[in-house]
């Protein structure tokens, strides 16, 4: 895992433009066989001028990240050896980027090149590389791209190749391009199936090659297969004879068979044959604009035996290339028929948004035409308001610690002074208050940047399990620096840098006394703004989440410095400091070390691991506010705290842990069984930080609320038809807050908890589930935002079956359907409002009535 500094050294770096993904590098793969068995697999990437990608073989972790390649487990095949690098770009340095670290990088273009022994050529080799790219002066986040290699050996020898050839490298002899022989008057005209292919990765739906093909009779026992290549303006395919490390060449693959046999190597024409070097791959190449024929002949001993094999093309524009495309092919000598798609030996199956086919084993289809009105209310955005609260008394609570509050009655006597007038002094004080709510949003406009380029991204980091882990040990740090036994700080640098800068004078030097005060008093905030950070990564708004929360922390630590400018007197109310800012730090560290827990609760709850169920949970929480009110007390102490007595206790210390010791009698209510509810007692203070209540030693159960429920999508449309009920579809996510939230707060009220309970079958389709879908499963989808997506577990296809269907990547996300795949009303998502999603659901339950007639 990679220290957790680098995650923000790259959040500074990545600057691309919002809502457009910059990619100065192209990536390209190919196959070269060495054996009956073994084979070069060769990832090509060409860079943009002035771009880099870095080696696998860094000689550290913190820096940047290194290229890597990731294998979906087989035992069809096996790696032999280390990817070796080949470039003659190679570059090794100090990079300055990452504060002069050794790195070895590659620029222009380079080669990795890995062996691999294959016992199953039936079954593709797929996985995903990792790489990161950088120029001169900043880095791109990390990208993953999906790979996938169907290897076809070529015959044995003294047999007909099963793969065309390439050309031989040593040879200058350029390839036949005889056109294709006429057929003789006597045969019957032939016959010409086409059928398009939608090319996988250029976005949904979009073929730029349209492919077809005829097979006629020139002989006796004599053929020639004719495949034809039309291609959209601006396009270009490849040639069969192009040198390893460019496109992927044109080929034509033949299953062996005693029934036929290749006569010669196939041929290959044009109307707009370019041949020349090639931007795109810095190399030279022939390639078709318009039109491509590729042409075998073929003797066959028995024309009633189909002949099955596939094309493999790759084709480009002068910008971007399509990821490789295998189109299957059966010729049937006999009827002088070609079918071209499906398995070889039945016609293709084309499929567009309507194909739901890796849901699992069941009929359906999505029928958006009978959608009710039912007036539904946009997303509840007064989340906004609630993490900007948030933020504001996470500020206050800043305020009040030993590295903040001895500061405001100093600058604030400083501004006004030093300042000609009282009125300059006041605006020069509210200037100062308004950069340091500036610094703050500034710092949260990086996560903005990261879900432009990937709207999942943060998404992903609230579920990924290692990234929660990674938050739960840095919670642990922060409490245990609250707790005195060291402190948390920048590096001094940083805040000499900037202590300099003020004396530039003017607004800038009162902006750069801002960034020095943020910079110092780290060792008091860092803590909070970890805690609201990974409040916001726990929830689903995203980035603007994260400045409306450290837009509320700039305002509270702000706006005293105004406030007290323009009342000078209000100063002498303040406390004086002393050992009471201490208790405010050690009270702050409890909070940390009961918020590291819920990270760790995320992680268990996604990897099942069963460690940290609810009674667990409430145990250590238990625990915790315990000891908080023992310290309050005066009971326990730790290292800056003095010795006091209960006749020294202040009010506030008293009203403290008595509220301490309340709140550890609620959590206990948490440990009952409700027999309503079905599970444990809902504690709905904490809905979305305790783990679900189903989650349980004692009382486990399946659905929350006594609902009947199905983790499947197949399984429950199969109990919704059975039953002729209607379905809800529930995408939510096992570290889901504001899913737990809804649970507990909305669904077992009056006007919804009925629908849910009888009249609807609830499916719960975890975003964030992390078993591995079956091997036969996982597969590479087209995307409607371009590109496409590898499933490789069940996350990743209800993710995929949400994004795809219903415009939105956000959770909880609930959708009413009829049973047969009409959509009844318009999803709603996020925290609803109780009245509102009463509405809904009976709005969607009479529609479903409506439709069916009755």
């Amino acid at each position: 895992m990679r220290k957790f500094w680098t995650l923000s050294l790259l959040l500074a770096f990545a600057t691309t433009s919002f809502g457009q993904i910059y990619n100065p590098v192209k990536w390209s793969f190919s196959s070269k066989q060495l054996s009956d068995t073994e084979f070069n697999l060769v990832y090509t990437a060409t860079l943009e001028d002035g771009w880099y990608i870095y080696s696998q073989y860094l000689e550290s972790e913190d820096g940047p990240i290194a290229t890597s390649f990731t294998y979906d487990k087989g035992s069809y095949f096996s790696l032999v050896g280390k990817n070796i690098e080949t470039s003659s770009h190679r570059k090794e340095l100090n990079d300055p980027l990452f504060d002069n670290m050794h790195v070895i990088k590659f620029a222009e273009k380079v080669s990795f090149t890995q062996k691999v022994k294959v016992t199953d050529f039936a079954k593709p080799i797929t996985g995903y590389l990792t790489f990161m790219t950088c120029n001169n002066e900043r880095c791109l986040p990390p990208s993953d791209i999906d790979f996938s290699f169907q290897l076809k050996p070529t015959a044995k020898s003294g047999e007909t190749p099963a793969t065309t050839p390439a050309a031989d490298k040593g040879s200058k002899t350029k390839p036949s391009e005889t056109p294709a022989e006429t057929a003789n008057t006597d045969t019957p005209p032939a016959t010409t199936t086409t059928v398009p292919i939608t090319t996988i990765g250029g976005g949904n739906n979009f073929d730029p090659v349209k492919w077809t093909a005829d097979v006629q009779k020139t002989g006796e026992n004599a053929f020639i297969v004719n495949f034809k290549a039309a291609l959209d303006e601006g396009w270009a395919t490849y040639s069969q004879f192009v040198e390893d490390g460019g496109p992927i060449p044109t080929s034509l693959n033949f299953e062996p068979g005693d029934h036929y046999q290749l006569n010669g190597k196939a041929t290959e024409t044009g109307s707009h044959k370019i041949e020349g070097n090639d931007p795109l791959f810095g190399m030279k190449v022939t390639k078709f604009k318009e039109d491509a024929t590729f042409s075998q002949k073929l003797s066959v001993v028995d024309p009633a035996k189909p002949i099955i094999g596939y094309l493999t093309f790759m084709t480009c524009n002068d910008e971007r290339c399509l990821p490789p495309v295998d189109v299957n092919f059966s010729i049937d000598p006999a009827n002088l028929t070609v079918t071209l798609g499906g398995d070889g030996n039945e016609p293709a199956v084309v499929t567009g948004d309507a194909s739901f086919s890796y849901l699992g084993n069941c009929e359906f289809s999505l029928d958006r035409s009978q959608v009710a009105d039912c007036g539904e209310e946009k997303e509840d955005r007064s989340g906004l308001w609630k993490i900007f609260i948030l933020g504001f008394l996470g500020g206050l609570a800043a305020l009040f610690t030993p590295c903040v509050f001895p500061m405001v009655p100093l600058t604030v006597s400083f501004f006004t002074k030093s300042s000609q007038s009282k009125k300059k002094g006041f605006q020069n004080a509210g200037l100062y208050g308004f950069f340091i709510l500036l610094v703050y949003v500034l710092f949260s406009l990086p996560f903005h940047v990261l879900d432009s380029v990937s709207p999942d991204i943060l998404s992903d980091f609230s579920t990924n399990p290692t990234i929660n882990i990674v938050f739960f040990l840095i919670f642990l740090v922060f409490a245990i620096s609250f707790f005195g036994y060291f402190e948390i700080t920048l590096p001094e640098s940083w805040s000499n840098k900037s202590a300099n800068a003020e004396g530039v004078g003017g607004v800038l030097g009162i902006f750069f006394m801002a960034l020095t005060l943020v910079l110092v008093s780290f060792s008091c905030t860092g803590p909070i703004l970890g805690s609201l950070l990974g409040t916001v990564l726990d929830s689903d708004a995203g980035a603007m989440q994260l400045t409306a929360g450290m837009a509320g922390f700039g305002v509270a630590l702000g706006l005293p410095f105004g406030l007290f400018a323009a009342f000078p007197n209000w100063l002498k109310a303040l406390p004086k400091s002393g050992g009471w800012m201490t208790t405010v730090k050690v009270v702050l560290g409890f909070l940390e070390l009961a918020l590291a827990l819920k990270f760790l609760s995320n992680a268990d709850l996604v990897k099942h691991w069963g460690i940290l169920k609810m009674e667990v949970f409430l145990g250590f929480w238990i625990v915790i506010f315990l000891g908080l009110g023992i310290y309050l007390l005066g009971k326990i102490r730790f290292p800056h705290d003095t010795k006091i007595s209960l006749k020294q206790l202040s009010p506030v210390r008293w009203v403290l842990a008595i509220l301490s010791f309340i709140f550890v009698g609620y959590l206990f209510t948490g440990l009952r069984y409700d027999e309503k509810e079905g599970s444990l007692h809902t504690l709905s203070l904490l809905s979305g930080i305790v783990p679900p209540t189903c989650y349980s030693i004692w009382h486990p159960c399946d659905c929350p609320q006594n609902v009947y429920c199905f983790d499947d999508f197949c399984e429950g449309l199969e109990v919704a038809r059975k039953e002729n009920k209607p379905i809800m579809i529930d995408f939510t996510g096992h570290a889901c807050a504001n899913c737990r939230r809804m649970e507990a707060e909305v669904w077992p009220k009056e006007g919804i908890h009925e629908y849910l309970r009888d009249s609807f079958v609830v499916i719960s389709l975890y975003v964030d589930e992390k078993i591995d879908l079956p091997e036969a499963e996982q597969k590479s989808l087209p995307m409607k935002s371009g590109g496409t997506k590898r499933l490789r577990n069940y996350g990743h296809k209800w993710a995929y079956f949400q994004t795809e269907n219903f415009n939105d990547n956000s959770q909880p996300q609930y959708v009413l359907l009829s049973n047969d795949g009409k959509l009844l009303n318009n999803p709603v998502s996020g925290m609803q409002k109780v009245g509102d999603y009463a509405k809904w659901i009976k709005c969607g339950y009479e529609q479903n009535k409506k439709v069916h007639g009755k």
